[in-house]
This record gives structure tokens, C-alpha cells and sequence, in this order.
């Protein structure tokens, strides 16, 4: 029996896209070190009062309209962020009032970058158990909140003055981890498909083992208050990541639930058309993409252009796939994705 098929996809970033080069005004970086380390050469950034939700809103237009839906046709929202508008209540509220649609149901779930199959299989499930028979399904981050500065100004270029030794050193503490992110969302509406068509499973997993490999220290409920001023001199509110542990547990997680998704349902590697992968980083894709053995041009990227922009990356690279003509109908798709949890998965759909 066939589960959800996706019938509409959206997404927007917002702003002028930000290149390596604006980086190296605030630490100490240059557009040769992140395009060899991660393969991102720009990424954009939302606006001082801009949150996901508004992001949202744009993709979820696109989304409908794609479906040929209007928005009182949605009966139940998926929101995946990590970077909500605030602590509670959650995005996707926010999202459906803006939609016009405020009285149904927004479930918001944080998987961080590993949201999308985790957001396919609640959404399968809502639809397969009648519970719901439109779902629409947002993937929105907005991490300019918890870059390691506070010139944008300098970044941007919109002021010629030179930034503090301070503020410089502060960034370039950082810097591995904020040259890989960048702001944005995507939409996918999903219903029931028709037989032969659709969604054929999905595996997660969660090992809070590892939650320390990407995580933020602070503004949680184990200390009173939830945020204090000497948080922020100790720079807790930006995410501490080990990077080099984290590329080798997602390569070897990753290999070993595609394989053990694709088994579960008798499909040979040789059989998926496309392997959609979470665009984290295009050296952590590429050692996937050889521990699985498939050819390179069936696992495409963009994070070039979008850098890591977490809980939509998926989406984003599905609806330029499907608006430039690369995924077709009938063709099956496997996405997959790893995050801070840790927590990772895999999906099978046909198209």
C-alpha cells in the first residue's frame, strides 16, 4: 500500500547572498580555506527582526501554489526549526495564522538538521491513519542569531570602518562552525498517493550519547535564570561543535542506514535514481557518496550557493531538482540526513 507522495515543493533565502570573501572582514578566514573545507562559497542571512516563520511563509506560498492548493486545503503543519522565533510557543502557529489558516493543528519537532525524515514519517503516519489528509511541511532556520558577530555592517560592506581586535578574535574562535550556515526555508506539500507511487519508508535513530559532538551550551532550564549575562561573556550561546568526530559518525551512520533502509525494502542502491542528501558539508557528502559506492552525479548539491541552512537544506535542493527538470515523476528518491542529537535518518519516496 502506497503512503504520502509529495505534490508541491517551495523555498526562499533571504537577501543578497553573502560571499567567503565578506568573512574574511570579520575573523580571520578566506574564501580558498571554506570552499576546500566545506565547499560553500556564499549563503544568506535573514534581516534584524525577520524569523523563521516569516521565511516560512514565503516557501509555503510557493509550496501551495505548486500543488495547486489554496491554504484552507492544509489540515495539519509540520514545522521543523532549531532556531525558532521564540522558546514557546513553537513556529508553525505562528505560520499557519500568517497563512491564514490559524486554527489547524502545527506540530513543531527539532531534529535540527536531521528534521526531514523524521517530518516525513509523522506526516505518513498522520495521513495513513486518517488523521490528517493535506500536510504541509516547513523546514525553516534562521541561524544569524547565534553568529560570532555583531558588525554586520563590516560584513554586509555597508560601512567602510575596521572592526575591533576583539570582535575579530571572537569570530575567528569560531569560525568552523560559522562559515558552514546560512539562512532559510522549504515547503512540501504531501498527501495520500496513489498505489505504486509515493512513500516506502523511513529509519531514524537518536544517540544522546553524542549530543555534546554540536550542541549549545546555554539559555536551557537547568539554571536560573535560563540566560544570564555571564553565558554570553563565556560565548555558550553560539553551538560548540567537534567537527572532525562529527564528519566521521555521519559517514558511517549515513552509509549504514541507507543500506539498511534500502534492504528493509528490497531496493538495491543501483534502484534509487537520486540520494538527496542533508547539505551539511560537501566533504561529509562525498565520503557517503564513496562508502555507498554510487555514482557522484546521482547524490547532487547546492550548498555552494545556500551553505548549511539546516532543517530546509533537503527541501530546498528537492524544489530546485523538481523546477529544473533533474527529478522527474516515477523516479525514487533516497534522503537522508544527520544532526544535532544526535540524531539521523533515511527515506525512501517515489516521486
Amino acid at each position: 500500500m502506497a503512503g504520502i507522495t509529495i505534490v508541491g515543493t517551495g523555498h526562499y533565502v533571504p537577501g543578497e547572498p553573502i560571499p567567503n570573501a565578506n568573512l574574511a572582514r570579520v575573523m580571520d578566514t578566506d574564501d580558498a580555506w571554506i570552499r576546500q573545507r566545506t565547499g560553500i562559497e556564499q549563503r544568506h542571512f535573514v534581516a534584524e527582526g525577520e524569523g523563521v516563520s516569516d521565511l516560512a511563509l514565503i516557501a509555503a506560498r510557493r509550496a501551495l501554489k505548486a500543488a495547486g492548493m489554496e491554504p484552507e486545503e492544509i489540515d495539519y503543519i509540520i514545522f521543523a526549526t532549531m532556531t525558532p522565533e521564540h522558546i514557546f510557543p513553537g513556529s508553525g502557529g505562528l505560520l499557519g495564522a500568517k497563512l491564514g489558516i490559524p486554527r489547524v493543528p502545527a506540530l513543531d519537532i527539532r531534529q535540527q538538521c536531521a528534521a526531514m525524515p523524521y517530518a516525513f514519517q509523522v506526516a505518513n503516519g498522520l495521513v495513513m491513519t486518517d488523521q490528517a489528509s493535506k500536510v504541509l511541511i516547513l523546514g525553516a532556520d534562521a541561524h544569524a542569531g547565534f553568529m560570532p558577530w555583531d558588525d554586520w555592517d563590516i560584513l554586509t560592506g555597508e560601512t567602510d570602518r575596521e572592526i575591533t581586535e576583539d570582535a575579530y578574535d571572537k569570530g575567528t574562535r569560531h569560525r568552523n562552525l560559522a562559515v558552514l550556515f546560512g539562512d532559510g526555508a522549504a515547503a512540501l506539500v504531501v498527501q495520500k498517493a496513489p498505489d505504486g507511487a509515493g512513500f516506502l519508508g523511513t529509519e531514524v535513530h537518536t544517540d544522546g550519547r553524542l549530543f555534546d559532538r554540536i550542541y549549545i551550551a546555554s539559555g536551557g532550564f537547568k539554571t536560573r535564570p535560563y540566560f544570564t549575562p555571564e553565558m554570553f561573556e563565556r560565548e555558550e550561546h553560539i553551538p560548540k561543535m567537534q567537527g572532525q568526530d562529527l564528519m566521521k559518525v555521519a559517514v558511517t551512520e549515513l552509509n549504514r542506514v541507507v543500506r539498511s533502509l534500502c534492504a528493509k525494502h528490497d531496493v538495491t542502491l543501483e534502484e534509487v535514481d537520486w540520494f538527496v542528501a542533508h547539505q551539511a558539508n560537501d566533504r561529509i557528502n562525498a565520503a557517503v557518496q564513496k562508502a555507498l559506492g554510487v555514482p557522484a552525479e546521482k547524490v547532487p548539491s547546492n550548498i555552494a550557493r545556500f551553505g548549511n541552512t539546516s532543517a530546509a537544506t533537503i527541501g530546498i535542493l528537492l524544489d530546485e531538482m523538481l523546477r529544473d527538470g533533474r527529478a522527474k515523476p516515477g523516479q525514487l528518491i533516497c534522503f537522508f540526513a544527520l544532526g544535532s542529537g544526535l540524531n539521523w535518518g533515511a527515506t525512501l519516496i517515489r516521486l
